[in-house]
């Protein structure tokens, strides 16, 4: 058996476990506390966090999928997965421990590794809806999701280390939203993944609640903007890709979501 396939195994239980423990057991401060200390920036309504039951519900169908797999559909799926999920569960314990500046890059570390692991899917989801569903979909949603919210946990640790002065913050929201565009709509059309558009644009949506909360118009018009934009770059992926319209990367025939 490839240690690969325990690895990913061992890296979702784990980033499943983390914060099940700091639940029970009461250590460390929470997600939510972390965020508190430096969310005047940047922030997303508390239900945008809902998705994460979608995700881990994904997660453990990928790695129940990956094991029970006997090709080598996932050889080059598998580490980059695990690398992913194991940054969740990192996450999850150096911001309960406080450790601010080593969460970044954690998150952006996982959500790299995430997007790796949702490309090289790809190529399997030709060939099997069933690795479409459990395979790429899973880990599209999650590389999605870490990508905004990298920019997200950015802006927070820079505002909670006092690096965003009050005057600044609408700029850096700002910035933090056209980054969080540019990369989403690159990853989108370079990767074709469109299912991995969606958590960014679940994620901006929370962005622009949060914004109309604390009376920031101009970042809730900037972010149900930028939503709508990823929202239309979505639709067109998906019909072109449904079309058979859309150019195949080199050495690849058109392919699913």
């Amino acid at each position: 058996m490839s240690p690969a396939k325990p690895a990913v195994a061992a890296a979702v239980a784990f980033a499943l476990l983390a914060p099940a423990s700091q639940s029970m057991l009461g250590w460390g401060q929470s997600a939510a506390e972390f965020s508190d200390a430096g969310d005047r920036t940047l922030r997303a309504a508390g239900w945008a966090f809902s998705i994460w039951g979608l995700i881990y519900t994904g997660l453990v169908a990928f790695a129940v999928h990956q094991w029970r797999d006997r090709t080598d559909a996932f050889a080059r799926v598998r580490w980059p997965a695990a690398a992913a999920a194991l940054g969740c569960g990192l996450w999850i314990v150096a911001a309960g421990l406080d450790a601010r500046w080593l969460t970044v890059p954690i998150i952006a570390l996982s959500a790299v590794a995430a997007i790796l692991a949702a490309r090289n899917a790809r190529p399997a989801a030709q060939t099997s809806r069933t690795h479409r569903i459990l395979a790429l979909w899973p880990l599209s949603l999650l590389a999605g999701w870490l990508t905004i919210a990298t920019l997200v946990n950015l802006l927070t640790v820079l505002t909670s280390e006092g690096y965003v002065p009050d005057g600044a913050r609408t700029g850096a929201a700002l910035a933090g939203i056209a980054a969080a565009v540019l990369i989403a709509a690159a990853v989108g059309l370079a990767g074709r993944l469109t299912v991995y558009l969606l958590p960014v644009i679940w994620g901006l949506a929370g962005v622009a609640a949060a914004a109309r909360e604390d009376g920031q118009p101009t970042v809730m018009a900037a972010a149900l903007l930028a939503a709508g934009l990823l929202a239309l770059l979505a639709a067109w992926r998906f019909f072109a890709d449904r079309a058979g319209v859309a150019p195949a990367p080199a050495g690849h025939s058109a392919a699913p979501r």
